[in-house]
């Protein structure tokens, strides 16, 4: 797009026009920023959390993520999913193992809130806001989504586009913010526990799809 000058007043308080070539040089500018390098991600992601750092209830995800940097373990698990959910028929997208059991739609969909609402609450504590977090209902958010209305090739794309936004968020933390904590659904929890809460949630989900739907 052609930048459009406009008005702006100089120190006499006369307007006047800025240039084209002004308006794209001061827009190519860009302030100094304080570049994360993947060597501290790395080091900060490859450190697994403490027990005192999540609930005992999350030890169920967390114990299945494997030794060795979260972050790539992230990146690592999307690929594998891409490809289970791609080479999937149609026909199983609204497919229950059982009449009260979720689709296969919303059990990628309920996949789906989880990762974003477990990075917003490390959103919200890596930059050290302490304000709580509540849970949330996870039967209460599927029941109320649409996820069986749309094909199941829609529901991959939006989990790998999560999963993208999801790594660019970790990968960009310092080592501080890694080891921040904060409170949500009423207990303590770590940014760094929860990358691996995300990863291991994922993994618990997949099993469940190979072992009971397909």
């Amino acid at each position: 797009m052609i930048p459009i000058p406009y008005a702006r007043s100089n120190h006499s308080g006369v307007a006047r026009r800025e240039s084209t070539r002004s308006i794209c040089e001061r827009d190519n500018q860009r302030p100094e920023e304080a570049i994360v390098s993947t060597a501290t991600a790395a080091t900060a992601g490859a450190t697994r959390p403490a027990k005192s750092e999540f609930l005992p209830y999350y030890e169920r995800y967390i114990s299945l993520v494997p030794e060795g940097d979260v972050l790539s373990t992230l990146a690592a698990q999307m690929t594998e999913t891409q490809t289970l959910l791609r080479g999937l028929p149609s026909s199983v997208a609204t497919y229950r193992y059982a009449p009260e059991k979720w689709s296969v739609n919303q059990l990628i969909g309920h996949v789906i809130d989880s990762e974003r609402l477990f990075t917003n609450r490390a959103l919200r504590f890596a930059r050290n806001d302490a304000t709580p977090v509540p849970g949330f209902e996870q039967d209460d958010y599927v029941r109320n989504s649409t996820f069986d209305a749309y094909p199941l090739v829609e529901l991959a794309d939006e989990l790998e586009t999560v999963r993208q936004s999801t790594l660019f968020f970790f990968r960009h933390l310092d080592e501080e913010a890694w080891t921040r904590r904060g409170i949500a659904n009423n207990a303590e929890v770590s940014v760094r526990a929860l990358a691996y809460i995300i990863a291991g949630h994922e993994l618990h989900h997949r099993e469940i799809l190979l072992s009971r739907y397909l």
